[in-house]
Formats: structure tokens, C-alpha cells, sequence
């Protein structure tokens, strides 16, 4: 089930849980930029559309937790975004960070960082979403480099659609509906990969994905033993709150 245009570098991948989200301010250019300084081969981060139809970087659906803003993404502006403070909550040397872009993200990536992009779909129909991170990823040329994830099989179903020669992966969580959290709707949704929840890794588990020919892509460990397990079951990638600490053990699983 390998996409041909996303290639594993036969080792667990390190990416940043919406960049380094316990030194920065998450899904800032400020936060993927320490999770490039701590090791970190890419960044996580979350994705929908404002008011005219731009790509922001958000995980909520509204803004008052992660800025001091108020209302729903859905409902702001790109220019309204581009005023509110996205840093100074974390901490004051964050004040006046920005909510990027995806186009700015991208750009700061460069050609050295993959990104795991999650689209946050809300109801059935699709607002454009897909087909706007598929043409920004198209025209930056980041196929190889990308992974497009989401919770909702429908989206990415859709992506499959429109672009089955880009990289998805099913999230899925223990604490879903049974029907999401056994990823009953996969073989609709025709995943590349699979992204539980990290402690839903198993040795039965990662027999059965690799039977299936999926690649597992984890998320979110945060202390070590966990990420040393992980590394040690060779799952393809680890998306982690603390890409600082799983830089060095990677390192070491390599020299063992």
C-alpha cells in the first residue's frame, strides 16, 4: 500500500507534535523552528480553512485558547489572523509570534523537513479544505516529504481521490467511537498508513499492520520509556511532544 512519492528512511522518523510544543508556542514557525534545532526530521501540525477560504495553521476550531483572539476559525479572516497575538500565552520572549500559513510553513520547511499535515474536517461536506492542501503541496513540489493525516475517513477519502499519488495516514484514538477506533472504515479511506494513539502499540498490533502493509506512525509519546519502546518496535514514526528526547535515543538505536 506504499505511495511511491513518500519514502521511509528504514528507521523511526521524528516529528514534532505541532512542532515542539513544550518550548514553543504550538503551530508557530517559532515552535517547528525548535523542533528543527532539537533533531527533530519534520513537524506535525493541523490545518483548516478561515473565512476566505486561505489555509491556516490551527488546532482548534476556535482561537481563545492558543491567542488572544476570540471566535471560530471559521469565521476570522486571514487578515484577522494575521493581527492576533499566537505567542504570548506561552510566554513573553513569544509575544506577537503569528498564526502561519500552510504556504509559510512550507516555505520554512525548505528541502530538508517533512511535514505530517492533519486536516481537520468538521461534518460531511468538505468546504475545499483537501483540494486547497493538495494544489499548495503540489506547487511546492513536497510530495516525497509529505503526509496528509486526518481522523475523519471521509477526508481522506477525498484526498485519495483527487490525489492518490500523495501519502494519508488514519489517526485513530481508544477513546473514539468503535467504529473509528478500529479504523472499521480503512479500507474506504485506503490509508498508506496507520497513526494510533501511542500506547495502542503492541507487538500484536504492529504484526497484524505489517500483514496489512501499512506503515504505523505513532502519536504522541512524551516520556522516554515509551519512546524507547517504540524505537525498539520499529514503527516508522514517532510524532512526540518531545522531539529533544527522541533525537538522542534515536541516535543510540542507531550505533546499538
Amino acid at each position: 500500500m506504499d505511495s511511491a512519492h513518500f519514502v521511509y528512511p528504514g528507521r523511526p522518523l521524528n516529528l514534532g507534535h505541532r512542532g515542539a510544543l513544550t518550548m514553543a508556542p504550538e503551530n508557530t514557525i517559532a515552535s517547528f523552528q525548535r523542533a528543527r534545532q532539537a533533531g527533530a526530521d519534520g513537524v506535525e501540525l493541523d490545518v483548516m480553512l478561515c473565512a476566505d477560504g486561505d489555509v491556516v495553521v490551527c488546532h482548534d476550531f476556535r482561537v481563545e485558547r492558543t491567542t488572544d483572539g476570540h471566535g471560530r476559525v471559521r469565521e476570522l479572516t486571514l487578515a484577522q489572523f494575521q493581527a492576533l497575538d499566537a505567542g504570548a500565552w506561552f510566554g513573553p520572549e513569544f509575544a506577537g509570534e503569528r498564526i502561519p500559513t500552510l504556504r509559510q510553513v512550507v516555505g520554512w520547511a525548505g528541502q530538508d523537513m517533512l511535514l505530517n499535515i492533519e486536516l481537520k474536517g468538521q461534518g460531511l461536506r468538505s468546504g475545499g479544505l483537501e483540494d486547497q492542501v493538495v494544489a499548495i503541496v503540489r506547487e511546492s513540489r513536497m510530495e516525497q516529504r509529505v503526509v496528509l493525516s486526518s481522523f475523519d475517513p471521509l477526508v481522506l477519502a477525498r484526498v485519495k481521490h483527487i490525489a492518490p499519488e500523495i501519502h494519508t495516514g488514519l489517526l485513530y484514538a481508544a477513546d473514539l467511537p468503535i467504529f473509528l477506533r478500529r479504523a472499521w472504515l480503512r479500507p474506504w479511506a485506503r490509508p498508506d498508513a496507520l497513526h494510533p494513539e501511542y500506547h495502542m502499540v503492541t507487538p500484536a498490533y504492529l504484526a497484524w499492520a505489517r500483514r496489512k502493509e501499512y506503515r504505523v506512525n505513532t502519536w504522541a509519546p512524551a516520556a522516554m520509556q515509551d519512546m524507547e519502546r517504540l524505537v525498539a518496535q520499529r514503527v516508522d514514526m514517532i510524532i512526540t511532544d518531545r522531539p529533544d528526547l527522541l533525537a538522542p535515543i534515536l541516535r543510540k538505536s542507531l550505533t546499538a
